[in-house]
């Protein structure tokens, strides 16, 4: 019997050539997945993404487009499916900020922008893959601490990250009926390139204990993996906080 916990599984991932969603598909693969990824930029990125999941002996898929566009959606989903026969596991992880420390000086076009790729493209693409989910899939969702925390700079950022809690609760109840379960995961500080684009390149200490310093994207992937397997057969409609320790309600 093959030990891997995703053995023969087909997962899509949004946002997955870098980051948090890097690490996801490297640690999936690892555990026996067949990958797609959705991304908007960054060829040379994917491409590398792509070739260190084909290294691991695993089917990878990359498709450049933006979650935003109902069309680009639905014949991504579509076709992944024809590739992966079925989708197993949806990963939505897209996502994008633009700090501002005052609300008048708010670009509309950035708010706008904030909330097409991290919510309303979250909502399309699920609509999108739901009728390909094979029987007892699941989604997850990636939210944030902000959604509960707030953030001085990031009100846009933070008000979409609240939005993707309510869509993640309120999709898990239409779901159970069809057996597919529906979370979220809401890290805290975590050391990627959006991160340190928006906030500058310091360099984080990982000698220091977890709870003392920003995560690393692989401590994030691992609630990912969880909630992909049937070790959480019970939980469905939830959020996971791996925070290093901040107390929130949620």
């Amino acid at each position: 019997m093959n030990k891997l916990q995703l053995y023969g599984k087909s997962v899509l991932i949004s946002g997955a050539n870098s980051g948090i969603g890097k690490s996801v598909a490297l640690l999936f693969a690892n555990e026996g997945a067949n990958i797609a990824i959705i991304y908007n930029s960054d060829d040379e990125e994917s491409e590398e993404t792509k070739n260190e999941i084909l290294s691991l002996g695993r089917k990878c898929f990359i498709v450049k487009g933006d979650v935003n566009d109902n069309e680009f959606c639905e014949a991504t989903a579509k076709y992944i499916s024809e590739k992966l026969n079925g989708i197993d596991v949806l990963i939505n992880n897209a996502g994008t900020q633009f700090p501002c420390n005052d609300i008048s000086d708010l670009k509309e076009e950035n708010v706008r922008k904030t909330f097409d790729t991290n919510i309303i493209g979250m909502i399309l693409l699920t609509k999108a893959v739901f009728p390909y989910l094979n029987t007892g899939a699941c989604v997850i969702n990636t939210t944030s601490a902000t959604a509960y925390q707030g953030h001085e700079e990031l009100l846009d950022y933070s008000a979409t990250k609240g939005a993707v809690v309510s869509f993640t609760r309120s999709l898990a109840l239409q779901s159970k009926h069809k057996n597919i379960r529906v979370n979220a995961v809401a890290p805290g500080p975590v050391t990627t390139p959006l991160t340190k684009e928006t906030f500058g390149d310091e360099k984080e200490n990982t000698d220091k204990p977890p709870f003392e310093r920003n995560a690393t994207t692989e401590e994030i992937a691992s609630v990912y993996l969880f909630l992909s397997t049937p070790s959480s057969a019970q939980i469905t409609g939830q959020v996971l906080h791996p925070n290093g320790g901040i107390i929130i309600n949620g």
